[in-house]
């Protein structure tokens, strides 16, 4: 296991202490990275995604907005 070293603000670990007072501080904060990863993970997903749809925008053909509403009617029925 690994140990990790770092500074935080004085209010931050006052904070940090009463919230999470009586528990195992290190596992608690184990986790906290662990959801940072993924977050950061999901975060990226997203940034391509958002990127590989928007790539695609400008290979469409425009539709006027009459063709659109027309085709939300036609659904609907």
């Amino acid at each position: 296991m690994a140990t990790v070293n770092f500074s935080v603000p004085d209010d931050v670990k006052v904070a940090f202490d009463r919230a999470f007072g009586g528990q195992n501080k290190s596992a608690v904060v184990a986790d906290l990275m662990r959801r940072a990863v993924r977050e950061q993970q999901l975060q990226k997903r997203r940034e391509l995604l958002f990127r590989q749809l928007t790539s695609a925008r400008s290979r469409r053909k425009a539709v006027a907005a009459e063709t659109i509403q027309n085709a939300r009617i036609a659904g609907r029925q």
